[in-house]
């Protein structure tokens, strides 16, 4: 037998064990990695369903709409009649709901009637507002200049602002997502389009800093550390006051889901981290109960204990990119 002849009679022999390999093994296990176009999620999901947790969700699409979820139900929901997108919403002390969306800052009741609101002057937008004390507001005015703005609710004037440096100040739109007031007094903004995160005093002073790409969120950590969320990117990162990054994840922590835009992230007070999932529009039309997740609950250690899925009525949360978690 000469090498040709041997090299072609083991390829024969390979081919024939792969015959036999096929025929017999089992369709269900054949390619199980392998992700199934049509499904975002798991079909059974870990935790609770919409009884894990109380709180209020709401997204940016073009239906704004905020949904109030305790005791596993949806006990409360609104549609705002406005253009624009909710990036930024809060359940108030007094009962009452403030939201930014887009074009402006709306304080409704929980009988939905509208107390206060803001309009967003001509080519400027507003994406994050949080109340300050009972009477006052402090938000970002995306636009040339961008501001950031404490204005009082009863006079409508404002009381402070302190302009913001921004990429570009043609187009307003990605300039600024969510500011948050530190447990000191300061104010931690995220620079969409800058790519950084910054800490500021209230006469606009920069005291740190942090470059990350695509930054959509940053809130303050008990431990002095900053939990901020990306969007295109999809991370959701803990750095110190050192810039170092001390705990990381990605949608590869998360096998068997896909994920569209990880706009938030919030520590939780039993040490997991709730991280949204926004889809306004799956690319292609999912299998009933294969739908996207609007969040997922993760531990320190990455495993998923909770993911939320709940597109039907009566209990269609919609898009989710903001979340207040209101366990008592």
């Amino acid at each position: 037998m000469n090498g040709q002849q041997y090299h072609q009679r083991a390829i024969n022999f390979a081919l024939s064990l792969l015959t036999v390999w096929f025929a017999s093994a089992p369709l269900s296990g054949f390619c199980a990695d392998t992700p199934d176009a049509n499904a975002y999620a798991p079909a059974n999901l870990p935790g609770n369903g919409l009884a894990q947790h109380d709180f209020l969700c709401s997204g940016e699409a073009h239906e704004e709409r905020l949904s109030l979820v305790r005791g596993g139900r949806v006990v409360w929901s609104y549609t705002h009649p406005g253009r624009g997108e909710i990036s930024d919403t809060v359940l108030e002390p007094s009962g009452h709901i403030l939201f930014a969306h887009q074009f402006g800052i709306t304080e409704i009741t929980r009988d939905k009637k509208v107390v206060w609101n803001y309009d967003a002057p001509a080519h400027t937008e507003i994406h994050t507002a949080q109340p300050l004390g009972t009477n006052r507001v402090f938000f970002i005015e995306n636009g040339n200049p961008a501001r950031f703005i404490v204005m009082n609710k009863d006079t409508g004037a404002i009381e402070h602002q302190f302009v913001l440096l921004a990429k570009d100040t043609n187009s307003v739109h990605r300039q600024f997502r969510r500011a948050r007031l530190t447990p000191a007094g300061t104010i931690l903004v995220a620079h969409l389009d800058l790519g950084k995160i910054v800490e500021y005093d209230w006469d606009g002073r920069a005291l740190w800093s942090q470059d990350l790409t695509n930054c959509w969120s940053a809130e303050w950590l008990p431990n002095g550390h900053v939990l901020a969320a990306t969007s295109a990117v999809q991370v959701v990162r803990e750095i110190d006051r050192q810039g170092r990054t001390v705990w990381e994840w990605t949608p590869a922590d998360a096998p068997g889901y896909q994920f569209g835009f990880t706009q938030t992230a919030i520590r939780l007070p039993n040490g997991n981290t709730l991280i949204n999932n926004w889809f306004e529009h799956p690319p292609q039309e999912p299998e009933a109960g294969r739908e996207p997740v609007q969040a997922i609950e993760v531990t320190p250690d990455k495993k998923i204990v909770w993911a939320l899925r709940s597109w039907a009525p009566p209990a269609d949360l919609g898009p989710a990119t903001t979340f207040q978690m209101l366990d008592p």
